[in-house]
């Protein structure tokens, strides 16, 4: 189970690290489009960047189950919104994508922690 939580961590970090070091890359990705100042991207570095490399790093850094739990909380409460998503504003396969790659992480994450 460890090695789980620490995977599950390390992919928070890791994909943070895109929407913090990369966020034009992430707004591409993710189809959000640019505007004429560079709040947009302030916005991805936090909420699609150092958000993610946070909580990675904190279930890291504290190393106990709750600690996991609530990086599992997280992730599938990514996984709740995409669902909204998918449900309200339309299906595509890079909706679904996300969703299985939410759920993956926080569904688990919440049942080994528990």
């Amino acid at each position: 189970m460890d090695i789980l939580n620490i995977i599950f961590a390390i992919a928070s970090i890791g994909l943070g690290a895109f929407g913090w070091l990369a966020p034009r890359y992430t707004m591409d990705v993710l189809n959000l489009s640019g505007h004429t100042d560079t709040m947009g991207m302030s916005e991805v570095r936090a909420s699609a960047g150092c958000l993610f490399i946070g909580m990675g790093l904190g279930a890291l850094l504290i190393g106990s189950p709750a600690a996991y739990l609530m990086l599992g909380c997280c992730w599938t409460g990514a996984a709740v919104g995409r669902l909204t998503s998918l449900l309200r504003d339309g299906q595509t396969s890079k909706k679904w994508g996300y969703f299985a790659v939410e759920a993956a992480v926080g569904v688990p994450a919440i049942l080994i922690n528990l």
